[in-house]
């Protein structure tokens, strides 16, 4: 069963990908590209909170990301750790707790972003407000969005595999997808069970 809304949801708020940003080109890692405009918004309602991005990573040993949303800014340090093989991972150091995280949250009626070890109880992730059947469609829907981008799918089928995947990447999200059809599925037999007042065994 889905838990009471008494907490604030997390994808209400804003989101801070350290990872997602380097991707897109808002960031380098080791060096500063000065200032970006950013935005949030979703599918409902659009556009919910721009602002301005910049970080210099040129200095492991005092690196910095900095956000500025209407009025307000807060800036965050970044922190590099090298990785086993090479290279060095990049974290954000959340204000509140200390801790490394590459992702950071500002809830809704928030005045900064920090991990989401930080706001405890206060917060939930969407899928926590949604019953199994939910889940399971929401589960769908992220799936197909990661193999098509920004390409129309059927509305229910498994979109094939992109050219960039490889097969055993692939073949875990066909699993993936599987698994929650066949959850949808048995909540299509137990709602036809109940409106025919059938039991299952």
């Amino acid at each position: 069963m889905p838990r009471p809304r008494h907490r604030a949801c997390l994808q209400d708020g804003l989101k801070l990908d350290l990872n997602r940003l380097a991707r897109k080109g808002y960031i380098r890692f080791g060096a500063n590209i000065g200032m970006w405009g950013i935005r949030w918004s979703n599918s409902y309602w659009g556009e919910i909170a721009n602002g301005l991005i910049t970080a210099d990573m040129t200095n492991p040993d005092n690196a910095w990301f900095e956000i500025s949303i209407g009025g307000s800014k807060q800036r965050i340090t970044l922190i590099a750790r090298p990785r086993h093989f090479g290279g060095r991972q990049w974290f954000f150091k959340c204000p509140a707790t200390d801790r490394l995280a590459t992702v950071l949250w500002k809830p809704p009626g928030a005045r900064r972003f920090c991990s989401r070890e930080a706001w405890g109880r206060q917060v939930a992730y969407q899928s926590q407000f949604l019953d199994r059947d939910s889940r399971a469609h929401a589960g769908q829907e992220r799936i197909k969005a990661r193999l098509i981008g920004d390409l129309d799918a059927d509305e229910r089928a498994l979109p094939p595999k992109p050219k960039w995947m490889r097969w055993k990447t692939y073949n875990k999200y066909e699993a993936k997808f599987d698994r929650y059809e066949e959850i949808l599925d048995c909540g299509c037999v137990e709602l036809a069970a109940k409106l025919t007042g059938l039991k299952i065994f």
